[in-house]
């Protein structure tokens, strides 16, 4: 038999995981699955801006050959001149790499440097790409705690108590997903001097830094610092609604001078790859520099910001729900009373509900959290469906059982 490698026995990406799977079983069988899965704007009727999409195509002819391995001089110089006007100091255009989205570049980043056995601090619950990263590195996911009771921000003392001799790095999603927390400027310079004082790379995942309700205040965590080595990751996936463009891209900054290795191997990274789609790299300049759509979207009278109270509302009306209303992003991370509903197994809740109401959710261990009592709902479709599916919840629950000693027969294979 021929074995896969042994680096993914403890790689998992549960977006796109089993239950996924199952939910292509069903549509096979003739179902419509409403897949609140994953961060995916354009099946619900979200179009990326035009300016952006005018640029690729009118650029098609351009984008025939090999871009520099870093990515499109003229879209790293937007981004240079973007994150400068943030307030991020010493950029070149040099420390700017472009990537088929954020999720190559954190690859990139985090291979470029671990060793064997080294950790990284990552949050729980995170984006479970990051954990993976670090597993498939040859490292070791390290996570601390988001306290919900402190609207999921993270606990600087869990933080400082996991610290070794071997960390390299500290992970921040910030707006965070799958909770929607946004973190504020005191906690950030709080993890910024935490990360100064242990010489620890900062890792700043910044990929829904526009989609901001309630008039939050929001800092990208790169300006607190010209001494700690930060690398930021967004793209045009989330705040320009062109996921499928796969063009996302990373910053370094700080003192680079001390990283000139870690640079050198990130540089060797990209030129691996050749380098990333050309043709997406040309709606990188019309994306910053062009009208802000997203801006509407989040505004109280916005698309997103409607969605968000409503699958809030209805969410906290069902008995054994809560939830802390997010402050960004575009999902809630509810809490379920595991008591009330006889959950032992969240995967085995989420399967049940997605077999008998045919809408696909993710599990909170999914998402690297460790006990069985909440899950993700990416809340994309437009208000009716999504009251409608929010209706379909509270009725599955009110006749709930849980799969309490049954719960082992949900494994990968059995799905």
């Amino acid at each position: 038999m021929i074995q896969r490698s042994t680096r993914l026995d403890a790689v998992h990406y549960e977006l796109c995981g089993p239950l996924y799977e199952k939910a292509k079983e069903l549509e096979l069988a003739g179902h419509r699955i409403t897949k609140l899965n994953i961060g995916n704007p354009a099946p619900f009727g979200f179009d990326a801006p035009e300016e952006v999409t005018r640029s690729i195509m009118d650029n098609l002819w351009h984008a025939q050959g090999y871009s520099d391995h870093k990515g499109l001089l003229s879209a790293r110089e937007a981004l240079r001149d973007y994150y400068t006007a943030k307030g991020i100091a010493g950029i070149h255009t040099d420390d700017i790499s472009i990537g088929n989205g954020v999720s190559e570049l954190i690859l990139h980043a985090v291979q470029g440097l671990l060793n064997t056995g080294d950790e990284v601090l990552v949050p729980s619950p995170d984006y479970p790409l990051w954990t993976a990263a670090v597993r498939f590195s040859g490292g070791r996911a390290v996570h601390y705690r988001c306290d919900e009771q402190s609207d999921w921000n993270p606990d600087l003392e869990d933080i400082k108590s996991k610290i070794t001799s071997r960390t390299k790095g500290i992970v921040i999603i910030n707006p965070n997903n799958p909770t929607g927390a946004v973190y504020a400027p005191e906690l950030l310079q709080k993890l910024v001097e935490l990360a100064a004082e242990h010489s620890l790379v900062l890792f700043s995942d910044e990929i829904y830094d526009k989609i901001l309700y309630d008039e939050v205040e929001y800092r990208s965590t790169a300006t607190f610092s010209e001494e700690v080595l930060t690398v930021t990751f967004s793209g045009l996936s989330k705040n320009y609604l062109a996921a499928g463009f796969r063009a996302g891209w990373m910053l370094v900054s700080g003192n680079k001078a001390k990283a000139k290795s870690y640079l050198e191997g990130l540089n060797t990274m990209a030129s691996l790859r050749v380098c990333s789609n050309v043709p997406a790299q040309f709606g990188i300049q019309a994306a910053l520099e062009g009208s802000q759509h997203i801006q509407d979207l989040v505004s109280p009278t916005g698309r997103l910001r409607q969605q968000r109270d409503i699958c809030y509302d209805k969410l906290i009306a069902i008995p054994g729900i809560s939830c802390v209303k997010p402050k960004g992003a575009f999902y809630l991370f509810p809490k379920i009373d595991v008591k009330r509903y006889n959950i032992l197994d969240d995967q085995a809740f989420v399967l049940d509900f997605l077999r008998e109401q045919h809408v696909l959710l993710v599990q909170g261990s999914g998402f690297n959290w460790q006990q069985p009592d909440h899950f993700r709902i990416v809340y994309l479709p437009e208000i009716q469906e999504l009251s409608k599916t929010m209706d379909k919840l509270a009725l599955f629950l009110q006749a709930y059982k849980g799969a309490g000693a049954t719960a082992d027969r949900y494994t990968a294979s059995a799905l």
